[in-house]
């Protein structure tokens, strides 16, 4: 193995999906283009956690873009992480910026924003964004791409 994948505990091991985001390791590795300025997105169209309330299943399309430091997210990890809410009661709320925070935590970069993008609970979709601070100047940032919710329109 590399340098950059020496402390890894999950690529390229058969790791069972972790019970909570809590008991899930987030991993990152070093950035080969450090003091570069671009833009790293990640794209989850099946994310799934249980309302805190009734327990029924909620889904979400998430996007996260970050701008990397010294660190980028290994994703493997990310994809473990994730998907440890499938059994996790939180709101939409508490799901969508307690993931930014979190990966804000874990690799400081100079900039990060998630969007979650809800189905309908009760007929009314919830779109929650958060971004951890003013958008590096300079820096070319795509829309994320995922229409508002229309139903059957």
């Amino acid at each position: 193995m590399s340098h950059y994948t020496d402390a890894l505990t999950q690529l390229g091991a058969k790791i069972d999906l972790p019970d909570s985001p809590e008991q899930a390791v987030l991993e990152r590795v070093p950035n080969p283009q450090p003091g570069e300025a671009y833009v790293v997105r990640f794209t989850q169209p099946e994310f799934t956690s249980l309302c805190p309330i009734t327990g029924q299943p909620d889904f979400a399309h998430l996007v996260i873009d970050y701008v990397p430091d010294e660190w980028l997210v290994e994703s493997k990890s990310l994809k473990l992480y994730l998907g440890s809410f499938r059994n996790h009661g939180a709101f939409h709320e508490d799901c969508t910026v307690g993931i930014g925070k979190r990966l804000v935590q874990l690799l400081a970069p100079q900039w990060l924003r998630i969007g979650g993008y809800w189905y309908p609970r009760g007929g009314m979709p919830i779109d929650v964004f958060w971004q951890s601070g003013a958008v590096p100047a300079g820096l070319w940032l795509p829309d994320q791409g995922v229409p508002g919710y229309r139903g059957r329109g």
